[in-house]
């Protein structure tokens, strides 16, 4: 089985691709996770949103695990993994003694950054979590009759948003543009305590991500 993963950071991509999984990098742009997503469905086999994502329910701390059984639009359609896919990789999981939550994954295409903005999503969908790329691929294995999964891990829980600096855009391949990063710092250098924050949730999320890509050596 060939799959690609669809991702938004580099440091999501690199640890993908350390796996040897293709990998397509959005940088967090709708319109180019879009494209990417129909260009993978085109020759992968199946598609994996992969990588971090902010948490809506309450009780999710950075570095949860999650794999979805469902990815839910903004209008409130749900779209269904593979099931057979998903039962090998939570059995997989299990075997190897990480605990995954499998609820809904809500699709969209803005960070969301606040948390009474993740109270109300959470409130409207029920959803776990919410990250940019899924949605993407849920739409382009769809149209390309295709399987697809979601393995993400809580990165920003849901009682904390995100500070402005984390906000500023990256370059295409995902990685951070410094340059900006530190102009927004300057405007604001009361929230580098908060960045510095994120920065860490974000690590433990990617060690997360890690394990399980480990434990699921040979299954993807």
């Amino acid at each position: 089985m060939r799959l690609a993963a669809l991702c938004g950071f580099a440091a999501e991509c690199r640890l993908a691709r350390r796996f040897g999984l293709a990998v397509f990098a959005t940088a967090g742009d709708a319109a180019r996770g879009r494209a990417l997503a129909a260009r993978a469905a085109e020759t992968a086999d199946s598609l994996l949103s992969f990588g971090i994502a902010g948490g809506l329910a309450p009780r999710l701390a950075p570095g949860t695990l999650l794999l979805p059984r469902a990815v839910i639009t903004a209008s409130g359609e749900r779209l269904a993994v593979d099931a057979d896919l998903h039962r090998r990789l939570l059995a997989a999981l299990a075997a190897a003694g990480l605990h995954a939550e499998t609820g809904d994954m809500l699709g969209l295409e803005a960070v969301v950054a606040t948390p009474q903005a993740k109270t109300a999503l959470h409130a409207r969908h029920g959803a776990l979590a919410v990250d940019l790329e899924s949605l993407h691929v849920a739409h382009a294995t769809q149209a390309a009759g295709k399987p697809f999964l979601v393995l993400r891990a809580v990165a920003d829980p849901a009682g904390r948003g995100l500070p402005a600096a984390a906000l500023v855009g990256l370059h295409p391949s995902g990685r951070a543009a410094p340059g900006r990063v530190l102009a927004a710092l300057l405007r604001q250098p009361g929230q580098i305590p908060d960045l510095m924050v994120t920065a860490r949730d974000t690590r433990r999320a990617l060690s997360t991500l890690r394990a399980a890509l480990a434990a699921l050596r040979g299954v993807l």
